[in-house]
């Protein structure tokens, strides 16, 4: 199962600001590597992941395919499981190759990727920004699943070359029915699918609303998964899958349940985020750096904090900006620094040891709004930023917190 997207999209869900690093969060800037799992490679200098799950359902892989293999090649006894391995990284290459897919368009498109990670069911590409068009959408989703039809037509012609009834036949078998299935399932028209993005790419153009798109697809991708969840184990259980109904005992009921309860709910949780992420990102140009700035009062470093403190309260200021003797700001006083000192010790703690060095990126533009300001303060990570007008004046400090606080506001918007 393919859930590329932008990030992260992270996926399930994409979303081009990820509100889990957003400022006040308490996270550390991202490192240079986002993690996720064991580091395989850096193709086209973005980090691919193998995530732990994915050892699980290369063994889920390895033991029914080698069973499978039981059936078709008992000679091989237990060496088939080896082939069944074998044939679990083949597949989850070809998903390496689907993934690989998105990621060359997105670069191809100037959009920034995070990294690609195989997990349980699948890959996912997280894409931080999303498409500029709905052309572009409709591409940058298309071409993962085209891939796959791809990657099936070669194993199909590679077939002629090898005997059926041998290990390179049922190997080549398997593998180009694998990826048509994946290329059919990540074209059905619901997020978090590659044709739930399609869909909402077709919506966007014909209504000129990405929104729109976004809660279309969305409202089909929970549809999905309500179809998963009833339809694979009635499927199974009737034999449409290609078991006779009298072969299928209640283990084999019970796991069919069970997998499509999993991906009913990978697909429904994914069209939900998808639909959180939109409705941030409508919302985003309502953070502006002015409209959440905190007036402040300017003091010297040797001030007493009670002194600093009065002189807020007396312009009915909330932060303090510690400047030099020419009024040149030095340092943002913190405000967790002065909430850890007790009153009867403010007058004896000067300012200057409760302020946070100024550097250039805590120097943020009023007018700063949207993902740029987001953008602005995760590339420096601080508590407090000034926040300077376009003549270099003081016009107050920026609290990460209210930041945070005006995302959670964003986000328990009700959903359109």
């Amino acid at each position: 199962m393919d859930e590329s997207g932008d990030s992260g999209r992270p996926q399930p869900g994409a979303g081009g600001t990820d509100p889990s690093a957003a400022p006040g969060s308490g996270k550390p800037k991202r490192p240079a590597d986002p993690g996720g799992g064991l580091l395989m490679g850096r193709p086209f200098g973005v980090p691919v992941y193998v995530a732990p799950s994915w050892f699980v359902v290369a063994a889920l892989i390895t033991w029914v395919f080698g069973g499978q293999l039981d059936r078709v090649l008992p000679e091989l006894g237990g060496a088939r499981y080896l082939v069944a391995l074998f044939f679990a990284i083949a597949f989850y290459a070809s998903v390496l190759v689907h993934e690989l897919a998105h990621t060359v368009a997105a670069l191809r498109y100037k959009l920034p990727v995070r990294r690609i990670q195989l997990q349980f069911f699948g890959g996912v590409s997280e894409i931080e920004k999303e498409t500029e068009t709905p052309g572009r959408e409709f591409i940058l989703a298309f071409v993962g699943p085209l891939l796959s039809l791809v990657l099936g037509g070669v194993f199909y012609g590679a077939m002629r070359f090898v005997e059926p009834g041998t290990v390179p036949g049922v190997l080549i078998a398997g593998l180009m029915i694998s990826n048509l299935i994946v290329a059919a399932f990540n074209l059905l028209p619901g997020l978090p699918l590659d044709g739930g993005r399609m869909l909402r790419a077709i919506v966007w153009k014909i209504t000129g609303k990405p929104m729109s798109g976004t809660i279309a697809a969305a409202w089909v991708g929970r549809g999905l998964a309500v179809t998963v969840l009833i339809g694979l184990p009635l499927l199974t259980h009737t034999g449409a899958l290609g078991s006779a109904n009298e072969d299928i005992g209640g283990v084999e009921t019970v796991m069919d349940a069970l997998l499509a309860a999993i991906l009913a709910g990978i697909i429904w949780t994914g069209a939900g985020n998808s639909l959180r992420m939109a409705r941030l990102r409508e919302h985003l140009p309502d953070l502006r750096a002015r409209t959440l700035t905190r007036r402040a009062v300017p003091v010297e470093s040797a001030t007493p904090l009670s002194e600093a403190l009065r002189r807020a309260n007396e312009a009915g200021a909330r932060a303090l900006v510690v400047v030099d003797g020419q009024g040149t700001p030095k340092g943002v006083v913190r405000e967790a620094a002065i909430v850890g000192v007790p009153e009867h010790r403010r007058p004896w703690v000067a300012v200057s040891g409760l302020a946070q060095d100024l550097t250039d990126g805590m120097k943020v533009p009023a007018e700063l709004a949207g993902e740029a300001l987001l953008d602005r303060l995760k590339a420096t990570p601080a508590t407090e930023y000034l926040v300077i007008e376009e003549t270099g004046e003081i016009y107050g400090v920026l609290s990460t917190a209210d930041v945070e606080r005006a995302f959670v506001k964003a986000m328990a918007r009700p959903e359109s």
